[in-house]
């Protein structure tokens, strides 16, 4: 008797319309699948703004990802150019503030040198060693060996800037 209650409760709520409106079943998922859809077309079609890096004067060239994080701080750097003051930690990378929250998809990541990262998302981490951590990839330094890294990374801290192009 119950349950006949909660049925009947229920079945009204699910299967009216206001008056004029159009009832349609796409079910949840498809709606969900193709907001889902939309906003990743969305993505791909924002141009994405060409970034240059600096290490202490020292340019180097980065493939940057394409995830939302990259796109606002490319956003950023379209408003003038981002200087992020790092320390070291750990002698194994450099770790600052960008000076913004971003939009971050951390996952469990082995790092290697040359690897630029989003830790917590509002530091940058680049890494002149290796390390597992949850990041969001930022991009990668692709110009530098190893050795060439470690000296531009190993000491102190260091002054990064990103422009745009």
């Amino acid at each position: 008797m119950i349950m006949m209650c909660v049925l009947l409760a229920v079945m009204p709520a699910g299967c009216s319309a206001s008056k004029g409106e159009a009832v349609t079943d796409t079910g949840e998922a498809g709606n969900m699948q193709s907001a889902e859809s939309e906003e990743t077309a969305a993505l791909e079609e924002e141009e994405i703004v060409e970034m240059k890096m600096s290490i202490n004067g020292t340019a180097v060239d980065v493939s940057w990802e394409n995830n939302a994080s990259v796109k606002e701080l490319a956003k950023m750097a379209g408003n003038g150019p981002v200087t992020i003051e790092t320390e070291p930690y750990g002698g194994f990378e450099q770790v600052g503030p960008i000076g913004a929250t971003l939009p971050s998809s951390d996952t469990n990541i082995k790092t290697k040198a040359g690897d630029i990262m989003l830790y917590t998302s509002s530091q940058m981490v680049i890494f002149y060693g290796s390390n597992s951590w949850a990041y969001t990839r930022l991009g990668r330094i692709t110009d530098k060996s190893d050795s060439e890294l470690r000296e531009l990374l190993g000491g102190d801290g260091v002054t990064v800037t990103i422009t745009a192009e």
